[in-house]
């Protein structure tokens, strides 16, 4: 999952960076609230941590503009600000933010704002377990199980399959999967997903057993969304 930080003090958000990381999310970040406009008009994360001052365009227009757009209406938004007045509280919520946190915070306190917030906007993204067809996925126990046998699959296969399957009938590109299981940072050349594709499709099939993995040609890669009906 994904969670972009916009907020102009670096040392707030390299602590929020490590934090996250640490708990499994991707990270970006922008310290100006135009550059987080333009970052969210490319992708959109699955929660926006605003501070309320920022330089360039103030993070109660920028939290307005998110709202204004269809594609993110709905973007978990926490507003980060020194201004801890009710009433400036108030206005915070009022624009469309979803939390309200005021600085100094507690990082555990934050961390389990997160965690609620997306429990709430999208659960499937944080539960334990995820089941299709015959496959459950573990995500705790790190252990995928079709049939009721329990599959051995690498740590880059288990990130894969739990990415697709947590956006059945939604096809990736080569470059969001490198993204979204490798993570920014790291630049590895695209060819290198069919290799962990293929080793997936080896672990999961048996003889016989339905590929949930579907190829789009000239596209990228799903989980088959007709893989439930059919197992």
């Amino acid at each position: 999952m994904q969670v972009l930080i916009v907020e102009d003090e670096e040392a707030l958000t390299t602590l929020l960076r490590y934090n996250l990381e640490a708990e499994g999310f991707l990270v970006d970040s922008a310290t100006r609230g135009d550059d987080a406009e333009l970052l969210l008009a490319e992708r959109t994360p699955d929660l926006v941590l605003l501070d309320w001052m920022l330089p360039g365009l103030s993070g109660i227009e920028l939290c307005r503009r998110i709202r204004a757009r269809r594609e993110t209406e709905r973007l978990p938004v926490i507003m980060l600000t020194a201004r801890g007045e009710e009433g400036d509280r108030v206005r915070g919520l009022g624009t469309g933010a979803d939390d309200y946190i005021v600085k100094p915070f507690s990082v555990p306190e934050l961390l389990a704002r997160v965690r609620a917030l997306l429990r709430r906007a999208k659960p499937a993204h944080v539960a334990d377990r995820l089941a299709a067809g015959d496959i459950e996925l573990d995500r705790t126990g790190h252990r995928v199980r079709r049939a009721g046998e329990e599959l051995h699959l690498g740590p880059t296969e288990f990130r894969l399959l739990e990415f697709l399957m947590l956006a059945p009938g939604r096809v990736f590109s080569r470059e969001q999967l490198l993204d979204g299981v490798w993570g920014h940072d790291v630049y590895i050349d695209e060819r290198t997903v069919d290799v962990h594709v293929g080793r997936l499709r080896k672990a999961l099939n048996a003889p016989r057993q339905a590929d949930p993995i579907r190829t789009v040609r000239g596209s990228g890669y799903a989980f088959d969304e007709t893989f439930s009906l059919e197992a």
